[in-house]
């Protein structure tokens, strides 16, 4: 394909195409950038959420601008993430108003797979033409996917060899 006709338009904004890996490749990013923040505030604030004592009632406890900037960084992350799934959308030719289907609970899911597995549009479409995807964002897709492949597999896994281990040392005890 001709590289004039791929975009290079800004990330944040909702207006604009994402292929599948840009789009994984953004939302892996935001999800680190905002683990960061927020456990560096956690961090910060260390006396007020400790893990003992880390619950949802107490929150009148917290330190008023802990609260606030949790409340904005959160708002801030979920905001990038619409962003991101509109963009997604926009590649497939579909509105962002679509995008509000992330919020139904069960329809979310095949929302998800669907935005993770549908082919974008080769050509231009009524949202632009395509965009280019970045080394990096290839790159951070990637590993995106793998992390969540080895995810899914070690949380399948894991509680296998637990009941291996307990099984063996109660063969073990009785013998």
């Amino acid at each position: 394909m001709n590289q004039s006709n791929l975009s290079q338009d800004n990330a944040f904004s909702p207006s604009g195409r994402f292929g599948r890996l840009s789009y994984l490749a953004w939302m892996f990013l935001s999800s680190i950038i905002g683990a960061i923040i927020l456990g560096s505030l956690m961090s910060f604030f260390s006396d007020s959420f400790q893990a003992d004592n880390f619950r949802l009632e107490d929150v009148s406890s917290y330190p008023i601008p802990a609260v606030i900037i949790f409340v904005a960084v959160y708002l801030l992350i979920i905001y990038f993430n619409f962003v991101f799934i509109i963009r997604r959308l926009h590649d497939r030719n579909h509105s962002g108003w679509l995008s509000l289907l992330i919020l139904v609970p069960l329809v979310n899911l095949f929302f998800a797979l669907y935005l993770l597995f549908a082919k974008g549009d080769a050509a231009a479409n009524q949202f632009g033409p395509r965009r280019v995807t970045r080394g990096w964002e290839k790159v951070l897709g990637w590993i995106y996917i793998l992390l969540v492949v080895f995810g899914v597999i070690a949380a399948m896994l894991i509680p296998s060899y637990q009941s291996y281990i307990l099984n063996s040392q109660s063969t073990t005890i009785k013998e």
